[in-house]
């Protein structure tokens, strides 16, 4: 992928937990939502091949039968997404005594092998990630990584000193500055609330004029530090429902809060920055919910329908086109 995409991701727990994210870019890589059976065999670069892993469903761009996964959920409930980090990411070459992995490998090898974010944890220690591209058509994409299970996030970040991993209390990410900054960032926006304004003025009868002003401050542009805080804002105040519809629909209004609509971001000149697709898993179904930046109708691929022990990826093309009902 390129440079200079965006994206945000959010970990959310209602009666079930659901993991996903928007993608924001300005083009697409023909990528499909992607179901890998525990028998395909996962040719690591330099850590041999892994013939049987745990089942995992996501977005993929698939090239030669291999998933390049932007974001995926095991059979487990486990969920990893990558997210643009440019200027901050560092690759390294193959070290001797560890565990070698090329970025585009991560989300497989620890999905194929961890049950929650305590076993992914202990992995990443023993992990170097390095500077090893899939092809010379497809170069390293600076990346970082929201990994979560049902009850906790963390954040890896690979930089110039070392692999970082952090608690995410928050569980959202979005992309630079490091994951730091955003989470200390948080302090400057702590009097926006979803409660009515209340009149701070002494001896002055004041009377706000209308709903939402407690939310006055809360960014609403697209730069990454503003997503992160208008994302946590809109998951940690969301309501919970008693319905998996509701609770799908819920997450993506979520997701919605912080989408880019044709337009609001120029790349360069007739190019621009859009939600590419948002997605929504319920990690503990195993249900992969989608919808795309011309399609807002929201349709679901359930992993457990499929054969979990092929050998062979389960491939669906992206439904884009909207069908509108004209109802008179």
């Amino acid at each position: 992928m390129g440079d200079v995409y965006m994206c945000t991701a959010v970990s959310y727990r209602a009666n079930d937990h659901y993991f996903g994210r928007n993608l924001d870019l300005e083009y697409t890589y023909r990528e499909e939502i992607t179901v890998t059976p525990r028998n395909f065999p996962f040719p690591f670069r330099h850590t041999g091949r892994c013939d049987r892993h745990l089942a995992m469903i996501g977005m993929a761009t698939v090239i030669d039968t291999y998933p390049l996964y932007y974001e995926a959920t095991n059979e487990k409930g486990l969920s990893i997404a990558g997210l643009n980090f440019p200027g901050n990411a560092v690759y390294l070459p193959p070290q001797d005594g560890v565990i070698n992995i090329a970025p585009f490998e991560l989300i497989p090898y620890l999905l194929g092998r961890c049950e929650d974010t305590i076993q992914a944890e202990s992995l990443l220690r023993k992990i170097n990630l390095t500077d090893t591209p899939f092809s010379p058509q497809l170069p390293l994409t600076p990346l970082h990584w929201l990994i979560s299970d049902t009850d906790r996030s963390i954040v890896v970040e690979p930089m110039d000193d070392g692999i970082h991993v952090y608690e995410n209390p928050v569980g959202v990410l979005t992309n630079n500055p490091p994951f730091e900054f955003h989470l200390y960032n948080l302090r400057n926006h702590l009097n926006v609330s979803a409660q009515p304004a209340v009149n701070r003025f002494s001896q002055q009868e004041i009377k706000p004029f209308s709903n939402g002003m407690g939310g006055i401050g809360l960014p609403g542009d697209y730069s990454s530090a503003s997503r992160f805080v208008k994302a946590a804002f809109v998951k940690l105040n969301s309501l919970l429902s008693d319905s998996e519809t509701e609770d799908v629909q819920q997450f993506f209004h979520i997701l919605s809060a912080v989408e880019m609509p044709t337009g609001s971001v120029i790349i360069r000149p007739g190019e621009y920055e859009i939600t590419q697709y948002s997605c929504c898993c319920n990690t503990d179904k195993g249900i992969y919910y989608y919808r795309t930046y011309n399609n807002s109708s929201i349709t679901g691929i359930d992993m457990y329908r499929e054969d979990l022990e092929s050998s062979q990826p389960i491939r669906y093309p992206l439904k884009k086109t909207a069908s509108i009902d004209i109802i008179n």
